[in-house]
């Protein structure tokens, strides 16, 4: 039974979606204003292994995530640079798409954006179907949600709308009815993006545009809704408000939120100039280094981004990598009854594990448990042969977690030959040729092997 965290009831639940064996799963991409940072890799990575998972387990999953391609940032980073918002928002589209498949993330089944067509012409029938029902108003060609006409707002987050009223006032100059209602529609600026509506020219509130899309993709209802947890209030609550009043439905059954990326104990912040950008992350390390940093933490708990972290998951992805190799070439033969039971219990594991809310480091545990299994049969002299069904489950595993663990170019039919290497060292030490021992050693580090001896004889790795 896979059980999930849900924010809204603040407990796990047993998933039961909409429609038998089916999931829709829409997910909040980024606003498009500027070079997208790890905390975005991590929120992209969480709901790629969550897709990924419910694949596994059967689910035929539609997965959207959006652009937001027109809001004010956009536009003022566009006004700052001298070019079109357009263009600005498509580049960095461009990059961020590049991004997700270099951190091996699988494609969403759709990627809607704001200015389509489909989707502009979405947010005015709802703005329209919103005014007409008495949840909204326009103001000097705004438009605003009506949040006190919205008698559950706040069942997200937790906020009461008293409480969040409370020492409140209306600005001189103020166009709201109270101050607690939010924008739907935005009267457009000399120079800005616009379109054309009977209440005025201007352009979608960020809020609206994330519940047309949803709408226009997957329908009234959706399964899982999810998103970094500081879009939790307002972001998510108001696309309750908007959604439910619209329709008259439940808007989404399950709301999943992941934690924030903390670098050096901070959460991650444009304000404060503190973050790291994707290409950064990627000019010094390999995409499945970033997905072991997400898979070794909960994802509803801050993450921690430090050089202890990722040197933790550069050891573990080299963990990993070290039970697809191969036996030396003149294997002794070994019991390996050991292995095949617990290569029949770590998918059970594995599946216990990720069923609780999607528990990754768990489910990794037993991973890690089959790898210390296949190496040391490895080298009491197990067979490929042996080896091959705890290998080929260990790869079916990981890839379930969307890790890749690519050996560097030509490792793989070079293992042959670093085994006879290592086999020639090993004669070579019990001649006690010691300079000689070193040399080759020594050669096989420059080419990115570390050699081990150990009491149980040599071993080695891919660096």
């Amino acid at each position: 039974m896979l059980r999930l965290y849900n924010t809204q009831t603040r407990k796990k639940e047993e998933l039961k979606t909409i429609e038998e064996g089916k999931v829709r799963m829409y997910v909040c991409g980024p606003t498009v204003y500027d070079n997208a940072h790890v905390g975005h890799a991590m929120s992209a990575l969480v709901f790629d292994i969550v897709r990924r998972y419910l694949q596994y387990r059967g689910y035929d999953v539609n997965f959207v995530m959006n652009f937001t391609d027109v809001d004010d940032k956009i536009i003022e980073r566009a006004n700052t640079k001298g070019i079109d918002p357009f263009e600005l928002a498509e580049g960095y589209i461009q990059e961020y798409k590049d991004h997700l498949n270099d951190l091996n993330i699988l494609p969403a089944t759709v990627n809607p954006r704001a200015t389509e067509p489909k989707t502009m012409n979405k947010i005015i029938a709802m703005i329209e179907g919103l005014i007409e029902k008495g949840y909204a108003y326009t103001a000097k060609g705004d438009a605003y949600f009506r949040v006190h006409k919205d008698d559950d707002y706040g069942k997200l987050s937790g906020r009461k709308l008293d409480e969040m009223q409370a020492g409140a006032r209306i600005a001189v100059g103020d166009i709201k009815e109270n101050p607690a209602d939010f924008a739907i529609w935005k009267n457009a600026k000399e120079g800005e993006p616009a379109w054309e509506t009977s209440w005025g020219n201007g352009r979608p509130g960020w809020h609206i545009e994330c519940s047309a899309m949803c709408l226009h993709e997957l329908g009234e209802s959706i399964d899982i809704h999810g998103g970094g947890n500081d879009l939790i209030f307002p972001h998510h609550e108001n696309e309750i408000a908007q959604s439910e009043s619209y329709t008259g439905k439940s808007f989404a059954r399950y709301w999943m939120h992941n934690g924030m990326l903390q670098l050096s104990g901070e959460k991650m912040s444009k304000s404060i100039g503190n973050l790291v950008t994707i290409q950064d992350f990627l000019d010094d390390h390999e995409g499945d280094v970033m997905r072991m940093l997400v898979l070794n933490g909960n994802y509803r708990s801050p993450l921690a981004f430090t050089d202890e972290s990722i040197s933790a998951a550069e050891n573990g992805i080299k963990r990993l990598k070290s039970g697809f190799r191969l036996a030396s070439p003149q294997p002794a033969g070994a019991n390996v009854e050991q292995l095949l039971a617990k290569t029949a219990d770590t998918r059970e594991a594995f599946t216990t594990a990720m069923d609780d809310d999607f528990n990754t480091a768990g489910a990794l545990g037993h991973v890690f448990e089959l790898v210390r299994l296949i190496n040391s049969s490895r080298d009491a002299g197990a067979t490929n042969e042996q080896l091959k069904p705890a290998q080929n489950t260990l790869r079916e595993l990981t890839s379930v977690l969307g890790l890749e663990l690519k050996e560097k170019e030509g490792s793989g039919d070079a293992d042959k030959f670093i085994n006879l290497l290592v086999e020639v060292r090993s004669k070579v030490r019990t001649q006690k040729l010691w300079a000689l021992s070193d040399e080759i050693r020594d050669q096989l580090k420059e080419l990115g092997v570390t050699i081990e001896d150990g009491k149980d004889g040599t071993s080695w790795r891919w660096e």
